[in-house]
Order: structure tokens, then C-alpha cells, then sequence
């Protein structure tokens, strides 16, 4: 059965994939920005005071630095392998978009292609077939108005 169409904009029904984007107002959406921005720059202080007070603390006398070094080294054979990690999935999803984009948006531009070319021709053919007649029409109907308006038959 098929309902009947809506007659105004208030019996519209929001789709469900709508509706969250129109509940996150743009104040809300500034507010979440700020508090990111705030977090990114906080973090980026404790960094740098946790760098600096391992600095202070290296540079004591009697400080073990082999096994601060040694720590500092398995951290960053840790960190290699996280990057290594993250490159093997940056490819992964490479060759998923290159797949996505060769099987399904290609045929998808080609299926346009085919449309514009078939209304090209479709407009084509209106305008020879109807849009010529008629201008032809009516330039011979002005034409005839015109000379019986020379003839004072018509007035104007």
C-alpha cells in the first residue's frame, strides 16, 4: 500500500541518518572542538615538563644512565613496531579504496557518462523535432499578422 505524499514541510519525515547531524547544533559541535583543542595542548604540557624533569634527573651526578638508556631503546624498537603496525593497516585500507574506486565509482561515472549522452540527445531531438517547428510556426504567423497589418486589414 502507498501512503500519500506529504503536502507540507512538516509531515516531511526525517530519515534516521539525518537526524544526528541535525541534533549536533553548531554551538555544541564549537564547544567539542574547544575541549579537543584544550585536551591536544594540555598533553602537550605534561610532555614537555615530563621531558624536562628527565632532563633534570639525567643530568645528576650518580644517575644510572646505561639503564635509562636501555629503557629509552626497548621504547623505541616498541614504538618502530607500532609504526610498522600502523603502515601494514595504512596499506591495507590503500588497496581497499583503490578496489572501492575501480569496481564501484568507476562503473558509476561510466553509468553517468551514458545518461548525460543519452539526455544530450534526447534534448537534440527535441529541439529539432518540436522547438524548430514551432518557432517556424510562429515566425510565419507573424509574418502573416504583419502583412495584414500593412494591408490595414488587422490594426495593431
Amino acid at each position: 500500500m502507498v501512503s500519500p505524499l506529504p503536502q507540507s514541510q512538516d509531515e516531511i519525515p526525517i530519515s534516521p541518518q539525518l537526524a544526528p547531524e541535525q541534533a549536533a547544533t553548531p554551538k555544541a559541535q564549537e564547544q567539542q572542538m574547544k575541549t579537543i583543542v584544550s585536551a591536544v595542548i594540555a598533553a602537550g604540557v605534561v610532555i614537555l615538563i615530563g621531558l624536562g624533569f628527565a632532563v633534570y634527573i639525567l643530568l645528576q651526578p650518580g644517575t644510572p644512565t646505561d639503564r635509562i638508556r636501555d629503557i629509552f631503546i626497548i621504547i623505541v624498537a616498541l614504538e618502530t613496531l607500532v609504526i610498522g603496525v600502523a603502515l601494514v593497516i595504512l596499506l591495507i585500507q590503500l588497496a581497499s579504496l583503490i578496489n572501492l574506486l575501480q569496481n564501484e565509482v568507476r562503473p558509476m561515472l561510466q553509468a553517468t557518462n551514458e545518461t548525460i549522452n543519452t539526455l544530450r540527445g534526447t534534448a537534440e531531438f527535441l529541439g529539432e523535432s518540436v522547438v524548430e517547428p514551432v518557432i517556424k510556426l510562429n515566425s510565419y504567423l507573424a509574418s502573416i499578422q504583419r502583412v495584414l497589418e500593412l494591408m490595414g486589414l488587422k490594426q495593431k
